[in-house]
């Protein structure tokens, strides 16, 4: 079976591994420092690790099923479906472990609608989901840590602890809204119970403290152009897996 999109040609890294080819090559040449490519006994792969990585990517980009993607490629269903399970873990970010005293950090909490319903729950956007903590760097808007997701219907308070992200970042200053009252984060200041409006400098204060924690959306809305976050299919691990990958692909595309 002739396959119709390839890594061999440089056009089709842009639109379905949302890197150009500069940064395609960067990843692969971690992948195989990371053992990717190693020979394992049994049949070798029907497709090099370029088309390999292509195929995780495009399956994430357009959401594709399985059957409407493997002739793409040239391979079978199952083929297709054993690359993304052998590779999906490899794609992923791992977690910053350490930061500069100077490090201000944004989080926020993203609901992902999951087929899984073993790990979703119904929430505030009416369908099953999973609550993932996000936390990107401030000044570069790279994402530093993504925790284990959640049922959609625990709140951000709760998800900030149970998922991981804050002992993640440990003491690190951290940026959040509204939702994380009592976590020590720095969040915007509320009218007390009789208060009719707040102090002037409290206002100001809530005014640039929207204007930094609105990168944390940016990046949401481009890591979400990533068709697979609006509808996953895939089973336990797989959509913490996913969310680990486009994180990683979003800091390659943006540090270049």
């Amino acid at each position: 079976m002739a396959s119709v999109i390839t890594a061999s040609e440089p056009s089709w890294t842009a639109p379905f591994a949302g890197l150009s080819p500069r940064c395609f090559g960067k990843l692969l040449t971690a992948l195989r420092r990371d053992g990717a490519d190693v020979v394992h006994r049994g049949r070798p792969w029907d497709l090099p690790l370029e088309d390999r990585v292509l195929l995780v990517t495009a399956y994430r980009r357009t959401n594709l099923t399985l059957r409407q993607l493997a002739p793409l490629f040239g391979v079978s269903k199952s083929t297709a479906g054993r690359v993304i399970n052998h590779l999906g873990p490899l794609l992923a970010l791992r977690p910053r472990k350490r930061f500069t005293k100077d490090t201000v950090l944004i989080v926020d909490g993203t609901l992902i609608p999951t087929r899984d319903h073993a790990i979703a729950e119904r929430s505030k956007n009416y369908r099953y989901s999973t609550n993932h903590q996000v936390l990107i760097e401030a000044g570069t808007r790279l994402v530093v840590v993504v925790g284990r997701p959640l049922a959609g219907n625990r709140n951000d308070r709760k998800a900030w602890e149970e998922t991981g992200a804050k002992a993640a970042v440990g003491k690190t200053l951290t940026i959040a809204d509204g939702g994380y009252p009592g976590t020590g984060l720095v969040i915007p200041h509320h009218r007390q119970r009789g208060q009719a409006e707040l102090l002037a400098w409290k206002e100001e204060h809530n005014k640039s403290h929207k204007q930094v924690r609105a990168r944390v959306e940016h990046v949401f809305a481009r890591m979400k152009t990533w068709k697979i976050l609006r509808d996953c299919r895939l089973r336990g691990d797989g959509v913490h897996h996913a969310m680990l990958g486009i994180a990683r692909t979003h800091n390659l595309a943006l540090a270049g």
